[in-house]
């Protein structure tokens, strides 16, 4: 009945056009604001619509009257955290740009040359965020971002963008991200040129499967993740958290000082499979000159993994030993005894091994390293986003995010193999000679 009572009246032509009236379909967050706004952040949680929301604005942007008719934007730069997930869920997706357009305006991907072309001339060029040097040299109108908040190199990436973003007399782009507590998203945020709409998952869960709605309401509703992953909420730290976003933010730096030591710290996985805990794989270094108390670490690369078998995660672990070449590798055991060690042996039997063995709780473990950071005395490098979020959710009552917090405890062992093992055995007292 409602379906005829909206169509009634309508031609043929009309009906057929349908489909293709996003703004007929939308939620209020697809819609872009009005106003005067150079960037529009499109903040939901997973499922919200936040990529169709997308494709269809770069359709409104580039699309005119007719099939051949000039749009309001000709240049346009898709960038996602790969070229794969461009081509993948910005351009081929179910709710990509292909998917949306039209028969008579569907643009032609020339997949070689990663270009949408219109028949009105538009043209949109794929870029990955793993190479922001890409973006130097052309030059756009319109730009659409995906997922920025999860991008290992965002901040590169963003300000050679802005760059480009200079044809036309409104350049203006849409950002579409799950948000995370990461420095560039809340700068963005706080621009007084950005706009942003928000939606939860719930907002699209007439187009969503219900049991994937059932499954995650059980499984994450009122964590923290949830909060982030299902309401779309950008967190700011939790109570009690021995970590601050912000602190480690000021910690950053783009390379560190010539190191005296680096380590690989494993947080190893007892079972394998995609519902399985990560293997934490943590690589660090540091300078040891001077005295104890002006010591520096230096957090290099998160090369944790998650769904491998034994073997394969132990390849893992070496092959980052083998890129920084790093002096030891340290586990922690108490869960896989030898079993670790044998797994390292077999990939490479000559890599110094240190079996680690938890005495107290993690978080009881954690606190001297967290004490470590407010001296300023570790420092990390860009691309750590996931460990930081893992510690930004210990806290003195426990970890407080799903799951185990691989990571985080990987980047402790680290960290005490690195300076306070170290330390503590300098400040003991020798045995006095008779």
């Amino acid at each position: 009945m409602l379906q005829a009572a909206l169509t009634q009246g309508l031609s043929d032509q009309a009906i057929l056009a349908l489909p293709y009236l996003f703004e007929f379909w939308a939620h209020a967050h697809q819609l872009p604001p009005t106003g005067d706004w150079r960037t529009w952040v499109i903040l939901g949680g997973r499922g919200a619509g936040k990529t169709r929301a997308g494709a269809e604005w770069i359709r409104s942007q580039v699309e005119g009257a007719t099939p051949k008719a000039p749009g309001h934007a000709c240049r346009v730069a898709l960038i996602g955290e790969t070229y794969d997930q461009v081509r993948d869920v910005m351009i081929l997706g179910d709710s990509g740009i292909l998917a949306c357009a039209p028969p008579d305006r569907k643009p032609q991907w020339k997949s070689g040359e990663r270009k949408l072309l219109w028949a009105n001339g538009a043209m949109a060029q794929a870029f990955s965020a793993h190479d922001p040097e890409a973006l130097r040299g052309p030059q756009f109108d319109t730009a659409w971002v995906d997922e920025l908040a999860k991008w290992r190199r965002a901040r590169e990436a963003w300000d050679m963008l802005q760059f480009s973003l200079r044809l036309g007399e409104d350049p203006r782009v849409c950002v579409t991200t799950t948000p995370r507590n990461v420095e560039v998203l809340r700068q963005i945020l706080e621009a007084p040129s950005t706009v942003q709409t928000h939606a939860a998952t719930e907002a699209n869960r007439a187009n969503l499967a219900t049991s994937f709605l059932t499954e995650v309401r059980a499984r994450y509703a009122g964590s923290r993740l949830g909060r982030q992953e299902l309401d779309g909420v950008l967190l700011s730290d939790i109570e009690g958290a021995i970590w601050k976003a912000a602190h480690l933010e000021a910690l950053k730096i783009a390379a560190p000082s010539a190191l005296d030591r680096v380590v690989v710290a494993v947080d190893p996985a007892v079972s394998s499979g995609k519902a399985s805990d990560a293997c934490g794989i943590i690589v660090a270094g540091a300078v040891l000159k001077g005295p104890v108390q002006d010591w520096q670490a230096y957090v290099l690369a998160d090369r944790t993994v998650q769904g491998l078998g034994p073997l394969a995660w132990a390849r893992a672990v070496l092959a980052a030993a083998q890129e920084f070449a790093a002096d030891r590798v340290v586990a922690e055991v108490n869960q896989g005894g030898a079993l670790v060690e044998s797994l390292l042996r077999q990939v490479d039997p000559l890599m110094p091994f240190r079996a680690l063995h938890a005495s107290r709780g993690k978080v009881a473990r954690a606190e001297p390293v967290a004490a470590l950071y407010e001296q300023g005395r570790v420092h990390h490098l860009a691309g750590l986003a996931e460990l930081e979020e893992q510690m930004c959710q210990m806290a003195l009552q426990g970890y407080q995010g799903v799951g185990s917090p691989d990571r985080a405890d990987a980047l402790v062992w680290a960290l005490h193999e690195l300076i306070l093992d170290p330390a503590a055995r300098m400040r003991r007292p020798r045995a006095r000679m008779i």
